[in-house]
């Protein structure tokens, strides 16, 4: 049985229809009859979560597993504002996060009834798309809600994806459950457009004969990455190709590009003539000031949803179509193409940095805990996918993962990361283990995410706790303000341990490279979970500890 509510069962149809088979829902009574629907669906499964900031990161981390859309289903007023991160995050990387809102009838918006705020475009600018269904009194009215749905549904899933808003007024009596089935809903399908292939074969035709052509690679979803392995196999000895781990799903030594821009940064040789930038967002603040500096040169963008990304400060053409597309065009031109000096001049820095990267022992540190995590991984043969903080803990993972890293890069926010991993947890509790490592300031913000009945034992924790916001204290000049600690960085002495114990989480604790090594071990090889180990370090030697690394790599070249 179904809600008596007519636009709830458009609603519901049309999510049927479209595929939608995953639904994060959120307490409350406005949103009841919605939730109910969901659940009465035998091809929706839905997954109860009380913080709806929580959940609208859960859903990302369900949609990152499966690559495809999910609900996020929140009650009247401001639970729909706490969805605003995930929902960014979500616009970003253009993941289809669905956020369905139920909401008081028009009428009684700004008359001081409960849980009442203006919803209608609460979430705007950080949508694809946004609408607010009408209460269908006839069948024009009907038609209209109808053409609605299918109009959000398809912008969540055209250009890659990406987040859309779907308001559902909702008056009263609530819990009418008593439609036995749900309409048969027309579906309006999208049909993509293809990036121009004429264009986009001159592109690669001048690109090849550039004397320094490089092909940047930000972030990227998995399922894209290794799409394109072979493609960039192609290109690669043509052309200098720069990816981080967050662009790469190959198991292969990450680039270290970072290490090799603190030596050769203001060295002519290794500044491109022509770029070419495909993916989101790239974690090396160091790359993008180095092709900042590029002026004057052919820079092409490639953006599937057409929009200006002017990341270098020195675009000169956008492509509107899919990376994909693009790179197989070039790989068709790179066949044709000479063996390029340049490519070879930047893979020998690499050599050279990952070298030094597996030669540098670290002392205890942060930068110890995140090596030794991959070199038992690699030496037990770990399988799992790995889900990374933002600030320092993403950085580290640069620098030691083998493997493809998701992160919240979209926003780059803090937030949320403990939350895509359980959604990411949930979404592929039968097949894969994840693993989280993150930052101790990420993880206390985001703790509600283990106040979650949908935990399972395939989710691992690795959390790097040094008291504060330990990438602070790698920014040159904040050492000269007397507040950086306190105020800045958030320093604190705080544990996990409560939080564990408080959601069923074997805890694990490490104060030296001794009991990291079998804290790890025990993560690792843990038969109950989830688990979480909690390094402890001291953040001046961590800090430190990073600069040697970087310092010591010089000797390298």
């Amino acid at each position: 049985m179904y809600s008596n509510k007519e636009n709830v069962n458009i609603l519901t149809a049309l999510l049927l229809k479209f595929r939608i088979s995953k639904a994060v829902v959120c307490p409350g009574s406005r949103n009841s009859s919605i939730v109910h629907n969901l659940c009465a669906c035998p091809g929706i499964e839905c997954f109860p979560v009380t913080d709806e900031r929580s959940a609208g990161f859960t859903a990302l981390g369900m949609i990152a597993a499966d690559d495809e859309p999910v609900v996020v289903c929140v009650t009247s007023g401001s639970a729909l504002l706490n969805v605003a991160p995930a929902t960014a995050e979500a616009y970003y990387q253009n993941r289809p996060l669905i956020i369905v809102s139920a909401d008081r009838p028009e009428q009684w918006i700004g008359q001081s009834d409960g849980q009442t705020i203006l919803q209608q475009g609460a979430l705007s600018p950080n949508v694809r798309k946004s609408v607010s269904l009408p209460e269908p009194h006839n069948d024009e009215e009907r038609w209209y809600c109808n053409r609605l749905v299918n109009e959000a549904l398809n912008a969540a899933i055209s250009g890659g994806g990406g987040p859309v808003h779907i308001n559902v007024p909702i008056s009263e009596p609530l819990f009418d459950y008593s439609v036995l089935s749900l309409p048969d809903e027309r579906k309006i399908e999208l049909l993509e457009s293809f990036i121009d292939d004429i264009a986009m074969q001159d592109v690669a035709t001048q690109f090849f004969q550039a004397k320094k052509p490089m092909l940047v690679l930000g972030q990227m979803k998995p399922e894209i990455a290794g799409d394109v392995l072979g493609q960039l196999d192609q290109i690669k000895g043509k052309a200098a190709v720069l990816q981080e781990k967050l662009a790469d799903d190959d198991i292969c030594p990450s680039q270290h590009i970072d290490e090799i821009l603190s030596v050769v940064e203001s060295d002519d040789r290794y500044r491109p003539d022509y770029i070419i930038y495909m993916g989101g967002s790239i974690v090396s603040k160091q790359l993008k000031n180095f092709l900042r500096g590029c002026k004057d040169i052919p820079s092409v963008l490639i953006d599937e949803w057409g929009e200006v990304h002017d990341t270098f400060k020195n675009m000169t053409c956008l492509f509107h179509g899919c990376p994909v597309d693009a790179l197989d065009i070039l790989s068709e031109e790179a066949k044709e193409a000479k063996p390029s000096a340049y490519s070879k001049l930047w893979q020998h820095a690499m050599d050279k940095a990952e070298k030094h990267a597996r030669a540098f022992q670290p002392a205890y540190s942060q930068l110890l805990a995140v090596k030794m995590f991959h070199q038992m991984m690699r030496k037990d043969n770990m399988d799992g996918e790995l889900v990374y903080g933002n600030s320092t803990a993403v950085r580290l993972g640069n620098i030691y993962s083998d493997q493809y890293i998701y992160v919240n890069r979209g926003v780059n926010g803090i937030e949320g990361t403990l939350s895509t991993a359980v959604g990411y947890s949930v979404a592929s509790r039968e097949t894969e283990d994840v693993y989280c490592v993150i930052g101790d300031l990420s993880f206390f913000y985001d703790q509600n995410a283990l106040w979650n009945q949908n935990l399972d034992s395939n989710l691992s924790i690795l959390l790097l706790n040094n008291g504060g916001g330990g990438i602070f204290r790698q920014l040159s000049g904040l050492e000269k303000s007397p507040f950086r600690n306190k105020m800045v960085a958030a320093a604190h002495e705080t544990s996990a341990k409560g939080i564990c114990e408080a959601n069923d989480v074997v805890y694990l604790s490490a104060h030296d490279a001794e009991e990291l090594q079998k804290g790890l071990h025990e993560m690792f090889n843990s038969e109950e979970g989830p688990v979480l180990l909690e390094v402890f370090t001291n953040p001046e030697e961590d800090a430190r500890i990073l600069k040697e690394y970087y310092q010591s790599c010089k000797s390298q070249f």
